[in-house]
């Protein structure tokens, strides 16, 4: 392994963590979490991807990079929504991405994720 690949590893060793301990931070806030602070967070993970701190497999291709910046943006919206079906190329996906932002928003007043999967279901 390559000193720079070494470096890389060791800072998102050290920074993944702490994407975990998001919806603590979160929780604290008696206010929701809006539609613009999930836009800059969600910036800040393209930069991350783009970057290389998550690895190549997240730069390979579009639906990929998303997948990671969904994650990046919140871990555990992510599991609950994506991780059993990630989304797939060409796909759009409406229905989870609103569950992935009612998710977030619950988080963010520290509620219980409970219902959220299959909240937007017709």
């Amino acid at each position: 392994m390559s000193k720079t690949n070494l470096c890389y590893l060791v800072l998102l060793l050290i920074l993944l963590p702490s994407s975990y301990f998001l919806p603590l931070v979160l929780a604290k806030s008696r206010n929701p979490i809006t539609d613009s602070e999930i836009k800059k967070k969600k910036s800040e993970c393209y930069a991350d991807i783009d970057s290389g701190l998550w690895g190549g497999h997240c730069k390979s291709s579009s639906i990929a990079k998303e997948n990671c910046a969904l994650k990046c943006l919140s871990p555990a919206c992510y599991e609950l929504i994506y991780e059993s079906d990630p989304l797939e190329e060409g796909e759009k996906d409406y229905i989870r991405s609103q569950e992935f932002k009612y998710c977030m928003y619950k988080l963010s007043l520290g509620e219980s994720l409970e219902g959220v999967r299959g909240s937007f279901d017709h």
